[in-house]
C-alpha cells in the first residue's frame, strides 16, 4: 500500500474503502471468456466532506498468460448517503493450458481537496484453463458424408419477393416513361426587324407629342437615333457613329436610300441645329420632321416587307 492520504484524509485507504475482484468461473475450457467483477466501496461518513476519485485498474492487453477482451463503463449504481460504491466487468480469456493466478489489481483514491492519494490491491484468484477432454479408450469415428438438405420453396421467399418487388417497379417506371409526353418545340417568336423596330418607336413618339414639354433638344435626340439605329441595322453603315455630313455621304451608293437624301439631311440638319445651336424650330416644324421620318422608314423597308404590304392593300381594297 502507498503513503497514507494527508488530511482531510486522515486514515488509511483500507480503512474506509473495501475492494474486490470476483470472477464468474473459476475453470474455462482454451480460448472460453470468462468475466471478472472488479468492485470498490467507499464509506463516505469515515471520510464526511471530501472529494475523491477512484481509478479503477489499468490492465494490459496480455499478462500472465491471459488476454484483454474488453472493459466495461464504470457503474455507480446501487450508491447511497454513507456509501459509495464503483463496479466494473472485465472480460478475459486464456489461450495456454494450466492453472495461471490473476494478479492483484491496484485500486487508487485521489483527494480532491489537497491532492493526496492511496491504494489498495485485490487479492489474486487462480483460473483453470483446460483443454478439450478426448476419451482415447474408444475408436476414432471415420468421417460423415455429406448430408442433402431438403429443398424448401419458402426458404426462398424473400428472394422471390424481391424479385417481384424489383419487376413490378421496372414495369412502372417502363409504363410512366411512355406515358410521359414529349413537350412540343414552340418556336421562338421571329426577332423584331429593324423596320418594325423603327416604325414603333415613330408611332410612340408620335403618340407621346414629346416636343409639348418644352424639351426640344431630347425630341430631337430620340428623332434622330431611331433613324440612325435603322440605317445601321438595316443597311449595315455605322450611322451611330458618323457625324450628318459622313452619314449623308455614305448612304450615296445605296439607291433606295439616296433617294430619300434630301429629306433625311433636312431632318438631321435640323436636328443638329437643335441640340448644338439651341435653335427653336417652329412648332409646325417637330411634326413636320416626324411624318417625314415616317416616310423616310417606309421608302426604304426592306423589299418583302414592302410586297406583303402591297399585297394585303390589294387583298382589302379601300370601299
Amino acid at each position: 500500500m502507498m503513503g497514507v492520504l494527508a488530511s482531510p484524509l486522515t486514515l488509511s485507504a483500507q480503512d474506509y474503502m473495501s475492494i474486490k475482484a470476483v470472477p464468474d468461473t473459476m475453470a474455462i475450457r482454451i480460448g472460453e471468456q470468462f468475466k471478472v467483477m472488479l468492485d470498490a466501496r467507499v464509506q463516505t461518513y469515515a471520510i464526511p466532506g471530501v472529494h475523491f476519485k477512484i481509478v479503477f485498474p489499468s490492465l494490459p492487453d496480455s499478462f500472465n498468460h491471459f488476454e484483454l477482451i474488453g472493459q466495461s463503463e464504470i457503474d455507480t449504481t446501487g450508491s447511497n448517503n454513507v456509501e459509495k460504491v464503483f463496479r466494473q466487468t472485465v472480460t478475459l480469456t486464456s489461450f495456454d493450458s494450466g492453472r495461471w493466478e490473476v494478479p492483484p489489481m491496484k485500486f487508487e483514491v485521489f483527494s480532491a481537496t489537497d491532492g493526496s492519494y492511496d491504494s489498495v490491491f485485490t487479492k489474486p484468484f487462480a483460473i483453470d484453463v483446460n483443454t478439450v477432454a478426448v476419451d482415447t479408450s474408444k475408436a476414432f469415428k471415420p468421417i460423415k458424408p455429406l448430408r442433402t438438405v431438403k429443398w424448401l420453396w419458402t426458404d426462398y421467399i424473400l428472394y422471390f419477393a424481391a424479385g417481384l418487388t424489383l419487376l413490378a417497379v421496372i414495369i412502372i417506371l417502363i409504363w410512366f416513361a411512355r406515358q410521359k409526353k414529349v413537350p412540343k418545340y414552340v418556336a421562338p417568336p421571329p426577332a423584331e426587324t429593324p423596320y418594325d423596330a423603327a416604325m414603333r418607336q415613330l408611332r410612340q413618339l408620335q403618340n407621346e407629342k414629346a416636343w409639348n414639354n418644352g424639351d426640344i433638344k431630347t425630341y430631337y435626340t430620340q428623332l434622330t437615333d431611331i433613324l440612325r439605329v435603322y440605317i445601321e441595322k438595316q443597311f449595315r453603315i455605322p450611322a451611330l457613329e458618323q457625324t450628318t455630313a459622313e452619314l449623308l455621304q455614305n448612304i450615296k451608293p445605296i439607291t433606295i436610300l439616296n433617294q430619300q437624301r434630301d429629306k433625311l439631311s433636312g431632318i438631321l440638319t435640323l436636328a443638329d441645329l437643335a441640340k448644338f445651336a439651341k435653335l427653336q424650330p417652329a412648332p409646325q416644324e417637330h411634326e413636320q420632321c416626324l411624318q417625314t421620318a415616317i416616310e423616310i422608314v417606309e421608302w426604304s423597308k426592306p423589299r418583302a416587307v414592302a410586297e406583303e404590304a402591297k399585297q394585303e392593300g390589294t387583298e382589302n381594297p379601300k370601299a
